[in-house]
């Protein structure tokens, strides 16, 4: 069974740096929404999955962020480590409609 989602507005693509990160506090945890330096737009927990670390305070570059921590590269499009790391976190999907980036969350409140 799968749970329900629904689409947030959560700013304005204009209001995440490029190459940068904004944080948003949900029911599931924090996740880290990144702008790349071509305006895509893309959703991971805001966990390392090696030891936790803030992929939302790692470096981004082109469609990866690098882990403050210990360095592990995930890339942003599907959430998994870069070789020789072993790891994935999890994804969410978002959008960007008219400038407003929206994000969807499973499990929240209609």
């Amino acid at each position: 069974m799968t749970q329900a989602s629904r689409w947030t507005v959560i700013g304005q693509l204009g209001e995440i740096p490029r190459q940068g990160a904004r944080v948003v506090a949900t029911a599931v945890g924090d996740i880290a929404v990144f702008r790349a330096l071509d305006d895509s737009v893309f959703a991971v927990e805001d966990s390392c999955p090696h030891k936790g670390g803030k992929l939302s305070q790692g470096i981004v570059h082109g469609h990866a962020v690098t882990c403050p921590l210990h360095s592990w590269v995930i890339d942003l499009q599907s959430g998994e480590a870069a070789a020789p790391d072993v790891g994935c976190a999890r994804r969410f999907a978002v959008r960007v409609e008219d400038g407003r980036v929206l994000l969807s969350v499973p499990g929240a409140a209609s």
